[in-house]
């Protein structure tokens, strides 16, 4: 319920960037008109735009600078979701089959570039260009973490430390910037910027968290998304990190042979370890520790019905 009510509360906002996120992306060649509708099933809760519509709502009011940032926003996120699919080899997402699936790798790289190209293009109409040089700042950082999830794959001597790093690159640092901008761009104090920069942060570090239980243990019809791919494809996700943690080292080599899964059984055996030994549990404490961090950065002086909407959109994380 309450995302919901955070949802309802920025509906007609949220409607409005659909549509310069929709007609950025219009295209006279109906193949390439197709694989672009097909993306669009992939757009969830909008999490980002949302956070950009917030912010500003929360500083002042929602300004048409807001709207296109919010689709620009979405347009760098979609892509990455697209190249991630290349990556996991996923076959479904959103209920619906992804890019790769669907019209092969090719297709789906240059496509997810095309949406940064778009981007790009639709952040050069802003009169400020401090947004257009925070979004690409934020690109590259996104572009580093999965480039250094890529190198560590398969590496079971990661640290916390190490998979914080690289999280906070890869999915807290897109959405701190969407929090940033939204009050830049409704004129906030740049002390209230920066908090809400951190709260965005926090609330990042968290959803990704959370994302990674969500594929040990989520269901796929109410994820969204094919599961089990960071284990087939030897992620290292805090779950996982956390057992091999509280392993004695002859434990420790065993499960690190184990998680080098080649079917459904051994997906199953790995989850239960996990479950049983209380990483699951572990993650799920850290992400709520991120989130009660992301709370306490609001700060107390904002609108007040915008600043509790806030607070529950954080906590719907958990969930």
């Amino acid at each position: 319920m309450q995302l919901l009510k955070v949802y309802d509360f920025i509906a007609q906002e949220l409607e409005g960037v659909r549509d310069i996120f929709e007609r950025e992306l219009l295209c006279d060649v109906p193949a390439i008109g197709d694989m672009i509708d097909q993306v669009g099933k992939f757009r969830g809760k909008m999490l980002r735009p949302a956070l950009v519509l917030l912010a500003g709502k929360a500083c002042g009011k929602v300004k048409p600078a807001h709207r296109i940032i919010a689709a620009v926003t979405e347009m760098v996120h979609m892509a990455t979701l697209i190249h991630d699919d290349v990556l996991d080899e996923a076959e479904h997402r959103r209920r619906g089959r992804t890019i790769n699936a669907l019209h092969g790798n090719e297709a789906a790289v240059i496509l997810g570039d095309m949406f940064i190209s778009h981007a790009f293009h639709l952040c050069s109409s802003l009169d400020s260009q401090l947004a257009s040089r925070l979004i690409a700042a934020t690109t590259n950082t996104v572009c580093e973490g999965e480039l250094m999830q890529l190198y560590y794959r398969g590496f079971y001597e990661l640290t916390e430390e190490k998979y914080l790093d690289i999280i906070s690159r890869k999915t807290a640092s897109l959405i701190a910037s969407c929090c940033y901008l939204g009050a830049k761009a409704a004129e906030a104090t740049e002390a209230d910027c920066q908090a809400l920069e951190t709260y965005g942060w926090n609330a990042g570090m968290a959803f990704q968290m959370m994302d990674d239980i969500t594929d040990l243990i989520g269901e796929e019809e109410a994820a969204g998304k094919t599961l089990g791919t960071d284990l087939l494809k030897e992620k290292m996700t805090l779950p996982v990190i956390h057992l091999l943690g509280v392993c004695e080292k002859r434990e420790r080599a065993k499960w690190q042979q184990r998680l080098r899964v080649q079917n459904s059984d051994d997906l199953q055996r790995i989850i239960h370890r996990l479950q049983e030994r209380g990483s699951i549990t572990y993650a799920r404490r850290r992400a709520g520790e991120f989130i009660q961090t992301a709370q306490q950065a609001v700060p107390k002086t904002l609108k007040h019905d915008t600043r509790e909407m806030l607070l529950d959109l954080a906590s719907s994380i958990l969930d």
